[in-house]
């Protein structure tokens, strides 16, 4: 049961995924009030098949909060993964090349936690909340106009944080002449699936097979998540279970015959559209953007959900600054300070994505461009070494 929103608080966050969740709670630590409000409903919330992949900075964040339990007993360490191309497979080994790994566990489970610790501490979070507007950003009053069991609601706040994704509204609320929005759509899709059966690798295999992408993953021992390349627009009912263990097959395929892709049945597909967006600046007078609504990566790096948290780790030490002493100087270098880290991600996203995904409209040179980078990567030690920086997340302090 939801604990009464109060008319006033510090912290107005919209939005009650991870980014939002973990703000609120980093901010109770720092003796920050907020008010949480997600327009879905729990169990919306709680269901929607997202990223799996954490780096280690997330993982010091569940941490930190109190949200770690389930992860450390459930949640899968990842010291490397495995990148095919031409027939044959490079390891990328993360815990020898940097001395950390990731750490395989749902943003499902992720959001679980944060969620029930939320409401086990009493905290406010409101679901089914509309957010019909969010006000008066450039006064040192903001509000939020929501709308809850058919009602109409206003909830005044200090400051007003955007956590609801890149159609929310809160960019809404930032004049269109005062943003710089930069975007880029790719050429195809991911087809994702999830099956009752056990992983085929006990790594992630990220594929360049001769057909497109594929990445085979897991969301536990005895359920794989799978993904192919698509192009733009596919049905993800018109592809057949048995025509999605093919084509997975065949592009996991090694030339000495070793692999054999374990199937079963298949219980959820999905397609994800592909696209990078950057929007400059994060912050608005008293409003600050963070997560989806203000950058969104393709999955290929596995950041969207590190970079949120990224984003809020920042924000709530900003805030927490400036609540106790006054001082501006953290929450006035946020928007700058945080897109250093969600340039670098999307071009990390950027090169893994065009790397490994076969451009259907493409030139031959692209392709052995392609081809040039991962045999550097399959040659090179200190090729794999910045890959393998990049992709288990560089320090807050580190971009």
């Amino acid at each position: 049961m939801s604990t009464p929103v109060p008319a006033r608080t510090q912290v107005a966050i919209v939005g009650g995924g991870p980014a939002g969740l973990m703000l609120s709670h980093l901010l109770r630590l720092r003796g920050v009030d907020a008010v949480v409000l997600e327009s879905r409903p729990r169990e919306r919330v709680e269901t929607r098949q997202r990223a799996g992949i954490l780096e280690h900075g997330t993982v010091d964040a569940l941490r930190e909060v109190g949200a770690d339990a389930r992860m450390d007993e459930i949640g899968m360490p990842h010291d490397g993964f495995e990148l095919r191309f031409a027939g044959r497979s490079v390891r990328v080994d993360m815990q020898e090349l940097t001395g950390r790994h990731v750490m395989i566990w749902a943003q499902t489970e992720v959001t679980k936690d944060l969620i029930a610790l939320r409401l086990e501490q009493g905290e406010p979070l409101l679901f089914d909340a509309e957010v019909l507007e969010v006000c008066d950003v450039e006064t040192d009053s903001p509000s939020v106009r929501y709308r809850h069991d058919g009602a109409e609601h206003v909830l005044h706040a200090d400051v007003v944080v955007g956590a609801d994704g890149s159609y929310g509204p809160s960019r809404r609320a930032i004049p269109e002449h005062l943003v710089r929005r930069f975007e880029r759509i790719y050429p195809y899709s991911w087809l994702g699936i999830l099956a009752d059966v056990a992983p085929s690798s006990h790594e992630l295999i990220y594929a360049r097979g001769r057909t497109g992408f594929a990445l085979a993953s897991m969301r536990s021992p005895s359920v794989t998540r799978a993904y192919i390349q698509v192009p733009n627009g596919t049905d993800p009912a018109s592809w057949g279970d048995e025509a999605i263990w093919d084509e997975l097959s065949a592009r996991f395929a090694l030339d000495d015959g070793s692999f054999t892709l374990a199937r079963g049945p298949i219980s959820d597909k999905s397609v994800t559209p592909m696209r990078s967006m950057v929007t400059e600046p994060m912050r608005h007078g008293r409003l600050f953007l963070a997560g989806d609504a203000a950058h969104i990566v393709p999955p290929t790096g596995a950041k969207g959900l590190n970079l949120a948290v990224a984003d809020v780790r920042v924000l709530a030490e900003a805030l927490g600054e400036w609540f106790a002493t006054k001082d501006e100087r953290l929450v006035d270098a946020y928007s700058e300070t945080a897109l250093r880290r969600v340039w670098r991600a999307s071009h990390f996203s950027w090169t893994m994505t065009t790397m490994l995904h076969v451009d259907p409209d493409g030139d031959p040179f692209d392709e052995q461009l392609a081809l040039s980078h991962l045999h550097h990567i399959e040659t090179s030690e200190s090729a794999r070494r910045a890959l393998a920086e990049n992709y288990r997340g560089l320090a807050l302090g580190d971009v």
